[in-house]
């Protein structure tokens, strides 16, 4: 007790404060265990408004015993809280009795499974499909086999017509809102647009601009005429829009005439006509716009129709309605096309991992170029809830107060936004008590970040969350139903069954993710790329069948637990040791003064031992230089990971190359590095 007292004394509290705080925490840690003294604790001595060196010193305290490589969860739901959740009605509702039975079943029964998930959405279909999938086609199981639906279809019902679909806020402005009426009128008003252009079903059109209640009608509007998306980041060069532009055969582009970003106006129209678009509209972001457009593009006021009803064509469940495009380092990108049956996936795992209600209110700072943009759209409409924008940028404060206005109960995040946060300070005194779960995805989660995020959030989860564009959604993650660990993943995804193996093919705590197959949501082709070569071919057989190759290191931890490892290309050797990038990364990011840190290996001579580099980007310029930071990483190195690990060298850099989805691209560095080196 003293020893807590005493720690606690050294913070901001006064001496009642800490003496109280110290004696019902020691209270209630005499009677419990770890896990249910640190539920205890969180839930009914700690809050918000502390400083968040007193839950840390809490945390620390309760887990004293526990060993460092062992997860200490954060959040542990009660059976009151499991109850309440959409994963428990479903599986009490096919007559199961946990979660675990919940995922066997979906694995082992995968046809019935999904069908009723289909049923569970109302999944809407003119023609009823005459199986589920063709189960002995592997990697193309023809998923709602002789259906005739159109996916924009279960994004609307009669019943909520009148229920908020979409809350919306500009940089500065005001919170608006549009209904599901409004929002289905809108997308038929783009249909028609569509149609008076002589687009038709097949046709592929861009979309090029920031996530917007407007971008979202022109997509579901697209998706109504059956046209096929093309997703493009509006962060991209022209270079690159052009790849995707032909990649896709595009004959129409979205676009904005500028793009806001704190306050500074950055063209966007001006930099797509260098990627030579056949025909644009563009959206002005205030009226009248001054821009001069070519002759063969037109302003959105001009292309909207008067007409605001519209009957869907109806397609093939395996028909395009959406072309997504990895993120490659060189030459070209993947273009991965989903079908109007990966959106099902989307919306499952809105269901069974983010506990998704009717009625919620979503968020994630996020774009149509990146897959949770449609990911957000499906999982939220298709289970009926509300999409929350901020059409600015997310890492200050008035995005955190957007949260609090909108009331959103689900809160998506990218790990590098929540560590700015942390650092700037810049949400102290946000009321973020709508908010039920969050959820983190696009890069590995640095523990101490995620913990300060449910500390500022009375401890509400985070639901870690991993999969890829060619997945649909997730296929590790966590859920409402298990304890929650920051930077931790607690589950599969309900659907899917991963192997992990070793370098050898067999199964290993540690190694590369492999997918056992069909499930809604996987690709089923490329269009610049052969799909059965990059995810089937020479991959290990489970029971006589390949498994798809996924390319993560996921490692499985004690308590079962999951941890990531990024990508296996991300693994280097260090002294005979093997060790992924993020594990160096996580650890060097802990320093004072360190925004973030990108680990890469380099060769310097043919068959040599690997050499560390480290890339880092500082909170403030100059405050380090090059050699203090090699000597003060390899310190923390050295306790914290492994004193074989010798840095070569560190390089200063203003920022990390990243992916559209925030991924850093590390291959960069090291072509980069080798470059520097002759």
């Amino acid at each position: 007790m003293e020893a807590l007292e005493s720690k606690l004394l050294k913070t901001k509290l006064t001496k009642t404060e800490a003496e109280e705080l110290s004696s019902k925490a020691n209270q209630i840690i005499k009677a419990n265990s770890p896990e249910h003294s640190w539920s205890l604790i969180s839930r009914t001595l700690l809050n918000a408004n502390m400083p968040f060196i007193v839950h840390q010193i809490l945390y620390d305290y309760v887990y004293a015993d526990v060993k460092e490589n062992v997860p200490r969860p954060t959040w542990i739901p009660s059976l009151e809280e499991k109850k309440k959740t959409r994963a428990y009605d479903f599986w009490t509702s096919i007559g199961l009795n946990s979660y675990e039975e919940l995922h066997s079943w979906s694995c082992h029964n995968r046809l019935d499974f999904w069908a009723e998930v289909t049923k569970k959405l109302d999944i809407v279909f003119s023609k009823k499909f005459d199986q589920i999938a063709e189960k002995e086609n592997l990697e193309n199981p023809n998923w709602f086999k002789g259906a005739r639906m159109n996916i924009a279809d279960s994004c609307f019902r009669e019943s909520n017509k009148n229920n908020v679909a979409i809350t919306y806020k500009a940089e500065g402005g005001q919170v608006q809102q549009w209904t599901f009426q409004e929002l289905n009128v809108y997308s038929n008003q783009v249909a028609n647009g569509l149609i008076a252009l002589g687009l038709r079903k097949g046709d592929r059109i861009a979309i090029d601009m920031v996530m917007t209640a407007e971008s979202i009608a022109i997509y579901l509007g697209v998706i109504k005429v059956g046209g096929v998306i093309v997703s493009i980041p509006d962060s991209l060069a022209p270079a690159e829009v052009q790849k995707r532009l032909l990649i896709s055969e595009t004959k129409l582009l979205f676009t904005q005439d500028v793009l806001l970003r704190a306050g500074k106006e950055l063209p966007l129209y001006e930099k797509i006509l260098e990627a030579n678009p056949k025909m644009v509209v563009v959206l002005p972001i205030q009226e009248p716009s001054s821009l001069v457009l070519r002759e063969q593009d037109m302003y959105w006021s001009r292309f909207l129709s008067d007409k605001n009803k519209f009957d869907t064509v109806q397609c093939s469940p395996m028909d395009h309605i959406n072309i997504l495009f990895s993120s490659g380092t060189t030459g070209e990108p993947k273009a991965i096309p989903w079908n109007h049956s990966t959106p099902v996936k989307s919306a499952a795992d809105g269901l069974f991992h983010h506990d998704i209600h009717k009625g919620d209110v979503v968020a994630w700072p996020t774009n149509l170029g990146w897959m949770m943009g449609p990911w957000l759209i499906f999982a939220s409409l298709l289970n009926e809830a509300s999409i929350a924008l901020f059409y600015g940028i997310p890492t200050g404060r008035e995005f955190g107060e957007f949260v609090q206005e909108a009331k959103v109960n689900m809160l998506g995040v990218v790990p590098s936004i929540v560590k700015q946060w942390k650092e700037s300070n810049c949400l102290k005194g946000l009321d973020w008590s709508c908010i039920k779960n969050f959820s983190s995805t696009g890069e590995s989660s640095n523990a101490e970040d995620m913990f300060w995020l449910m500390a500022i959030a009375d401890y509400k989860p985070i639901i870690e969350y991993c999969g890829g564009t060619e997945i649909g959604g997730g296929y590790i993650c966590g859920s409402m139903v298990q304890a929650a660990a920051p930077a931790h993943f607690t589950t599969q995804a309900i659907g899917l069954n991963l192997r992990i193996l070793d370098e050898d093919g067999e199964s290993a705590v540690q190694g590369e993710v492999f997918i056992e197959g069909p499930s809604i949501g996987l690709s089923v082709e490329l269009l610049n790329q052969d799909h059965h070569k990059l995810y089937y071919e020479e991959t290990p057989l489970y029971g006589g069948k390949p498994l798809r190759r996924h390319g993560d290191e996921i490692e499985i931890v004690p308590n079962g637990f999951f941890r990531a490892h990024g990508r296996v290309d991300d693994t280097m050797n260090l002294g005979g040791i093997k060790v992924s990038s993020i594990e160096i990364e996580r650890t060097l990011n802990m320093m004072v003064g360190v925004l973030e840190t990108a680990a890469i290996a380099v060769n310097l001579s043919q068959g040599g031992p690997n050499a560390l580099v480290v890339y880092v980007v500082l909170e403030v310029k100059e405050s380090h230089d090059a050699d203090s930071l090699r000597k003060e990483f390899q310190n923390l190195i050295k306790s914290k990971l492994n004193p074989l690990f010798k840095i070569m060298n560190v390089c200063i850099i203003e920022e990390l190359p990243r992916t559209p989805s925030n991924k850093i691209m590390r291959r960069v560095l090291r072509n980069k590095y080798s470059k520097e080196l002759i």
